[in-house]
C-alpha cells in the first residue's frame, strides 16, 4: 500500500525534525539549575493553574511518588506554594510563586527570541508553511 509507506516516511522525518528542534530549543535555556522534569511541572502549573499533586502527576504522566519528589525540590527552591484544597480539606493545591513565573517568562522569552532569529532567515513562503502547519502540530502534540 503506497500511502502507508508515505505515512511511515513522513512519521520518521517529522520525528527526527521535531526531536532536533526540541533539542536545540532546550539548549537555549538559561542555566537555572532546574532539571527538565521540574521545569515541565512548573509549565504545567502555569498552563492549568493550581492542581493537586495527583492531578499534576497525571498531566505530567508520572507516578505520584515521583511527583512528590519533584514538588519537594520545587518547594525547597521557592518555586511553588501549597494551600489546602477548598473543596477537599484532605488535599493540597500546588501553585506557582512569583519566582517561578519570572523563571518561566524569562526562559520562554529567551527561546522565543532564538527561534524568531531563525524564522527571520526563512522565506515568506516557508514562514507561511510553518504557520499553516501549526494547527496540525498542535493536534499531534495534544493527542
Amino acid at each position: 500500500m503506497p500511502g502507508s509507506a508515505v505515512t511511515s516516511d513522513l512519521a520518521h522525518d517529522l520525528r527526527l525534525a521535531t526531536m532536533r528542534l526540541a533539542r536545540r530549543l532546550r539548549s537555549q535555556r538559561a542555566d537555572h539549575g532546574l532539571p527538565l522534569g521540574q521545569l515541565s511541572a512548573l509549565a504545567a502549573l502555569d498552563r492549568h493553574g493550581p492542581l493537586t499533586p495527583g492531578a499534576l502527576a497525571q498531566h505530567e504522566q508520572i507516578r505520584p511518588p515521583s511527583m512528590t519528589k519533584v514538588l519537594a525540590a520545587l518547594a525547597e527552591g521557592g518555586y511553588i506554594d501549597r494551600v489546602p484544597d477548598p473543596h477537599d480539606g484532605r488535599q493540597q493545591l500546588v501553585s506557582l510563586t512569583d519566582k517561578a513565573r519570572r523563571l518561566l517568562r524569562e526562559d520562554r522569552r529567551r527561546r522565543d527570541e532564538w527561534l524568531a532569529s531563525l524564522l527571520v532567515g526563512l522565506s515568506d513562503d516557508d514562514r507561511a508553511a510553518l504557520a499553516a502547519a501549526l494547527p496540525v502540530l498542535e493536534v499531534l502534540a495534544d493527542s
